[in-house]
């Protein structure tokens, strides 16, 4: 292959097919302007491709995620029941209340710091943040401007493959908080 055929942007009709052969040879999600770079093509160009894929994928077994300018193949959820057939799904798989709850706070208030999560569930966090991470659901992304620079956790491909969603915006409303309760007066 010369140097010109490496460069050479693929013909606008191949372009989702390239990319689709990128993300499948990804080991990680990938950006916006990795995958146009890759393919030698523009970030428009290549978000029209990644569009174009991902309703493609509409009536397939696969999905595209994308997560804040961030790419990947995941399966379509409808299939999950014979993925686990295949791969099992041994004890342990499932997530605890505490933890569910924990990564609810993360989803919807991303990023977020521990002493967030922890005001909102009014119990220390440390547990289920570290089997959140380990689980590869939630990813430190950073420090806080707060006192002691706290890590900022958010949300990550696996979770969106976990719980069968393309993106983060994809997450339902959360419901309106609860009417307080009428105190009658004592007269």
């Amino acid at each position: 292959m010369t140097e010109a055929d490496r460069t050479a942007a693929p013909p606008p009709g191949e372009l989702p097919w390239v990319m689709e052969a990128l993300l499948f040879v990804a080991e990680e999600p990938q950006t916006l302007q990795a995958l146009a770079r890759a393919a030698g093509v523009s970030d428009g160009a290549a978000r029209k491709a990644l569009s174009q894929l991902s309703a493609d994928y509409e009536a397939r077994g696969l999905r595209l995620l994308e997560d804040n300018q961030r790419y990947q193949l995941g399966a379509a959820p409808a299939f999950a029941r014979y993925i686990e057939n295949m791969l099992g799904a041994g004890p342990g798989q499932r997530l605890t209340r505490p933890a569910l709850e924990t990564l609810t706070i993360i989803a919807y208030k991303q990023p977020c710091t521990r002493a967030e999560i922890e005001a909102i569930r009014g119990v220390n966090s440390d547990r289920q943040v570290a089997i959140l991470e380990q689980r590869g659901l939630i990813e430190n992304t950073g420090t806080g401007n707060g006192p002691g620079r706290p890590k900022l956790y958010r949300t990550t491909m696996r979770f969106l493959e976990h719980f069968g969603i393309r993106s983060p915006r994809e997450l339902p409303p959360l419901p309106d908080a609860p009417a307080e309760p009428l105190v009658e007066a004592e007269l």
